[in-house]
């Protein structure tokens, strides 16, 4: 019976890729979406006018595009607002590269900046892409106008030490073939402060958008090659007007951690969210967004 059982239990959890042209019936807007920039077919959606101020949202690991949407609706009133599914993730799909460092994600961001004649832009970032838009600041002062980062990734961590390749744990690479919705809600959850706000047209939105093809590989790939480097010599170099985003539950990226921001960067506010967690424009964009449109418009 227990054999029996836990083969049930794997053909349930069986998880292969989706078929592109089932997910791009989904999730894909026009497709006049794609862009074949530095070798990449990326998926990417604008919205607002081709002359306001640009305004570019880096979504986090694991997400897409479609993170921003609340967000991307109130802010194209007065900007120009460009987002994309990162390099391996979503419609976009794995780089044929097979590079997910973040100097490609910064290479990668400049050449879509190029491909829309776009020479600067404020850059938002959350979490992962929160990393990203730092980084891309510092190395390109003249391409950011301000930056927004909402619980940023960067300082080491618990399973992330400076200068070392991360091990990936064995289990997290069973997602390539078993992906129960019901488990990855529950590992989504905790990105929330309030469980409850995370629906269900959310989570089976993450979990469609995992079984892109080869999007898995790639979000491991990317785990395996993630070698961080001590970030203060990188953020005292950023000159841009920076407010920092925080949702005072985040039990991703603590709150504490926003203090080695604030004593780092330059110019940076902080601005703290109580009841919210990890994915604060996701959880409550009402409550998230107005220090953002108020910043933008300063």
């Amino acid at each position: 019976m227990a054999v029996v059982a836990t083969l049930a239990a794997s053909v349930w959890a069986w998880a292969p890729d989706k078929s592109r042209s089932e997910l791009e019936s989904k999730y894909l807007r026009s497709p006049d979406d794609y862009f074949d920039v530095s070798g990449i077919r990326l998926h990417v959606r604008y919205d607002g006018p081709k002359d306001a101020p640009a305004v570019i949202l880096l979504h986090g690991l694991g997400s897409s595009l479609h993170t921003w949407e609340p967000w991307a609706q109130r802010l194209s009133e007065a900007h120009r607002i460009v987002r994309y599914d990162l390099p391996g993730a979503g419609l976009t799909g794995p780089d044929p590269s097979g590079d997910y460092s973040d100097a490609r994600g910064i290479q990668v961001l400049a050449a879509l900046m190029d491909r829309l004649d776009i020479p600067r832009a404020t850059i938002v970032g959350n979490s992962m892409g929160g990393r990203l838009a730092w980084m891309f600041a510092a190395q390109n002062p003249t391409r950011v106008d301000k930056l927004v980062l909402i619980s940023p990734d960067g300082f080491e961590s618990p399973g992330f030490k400076y200068g070392k390749q991360p091990d990936v744990p064995a289990m997290l690479k069973l997602m390539r073939y078993l992906l129960p919705k019901a488990a990855l809600r529950l590992n989504l959850e905790p990105a929330y402060a309030d469980p409850a706000r995370l629906t269900g047209e959310t989570v089976t939105r993450y979990h469609d958008l995992l079984l892109a093809p080869g999007v898995r590989d790639a979000m491991l790939a990317r785990l395996g090659q993630t070698v961080l480097q001590p970030p203060e010599p990188l953020l005292s170099q950023i000159s841009a007007p920076t407010l920092l985003l925080w949702g005072e539950k985040d039990a991703m990226i603590p709150i504490a951690n926003a203090a080695d921001y604030v004593k780092t960067l330059p110019n940076a506010t902080l601005v703290t969210l109580p009841g919210l967690g990890h994915l604060p424009h996701e959880e409550s964009p009402e409550v998230s967004l107005p220090a953002v449109d108020t910043f933008l418009r300063q």
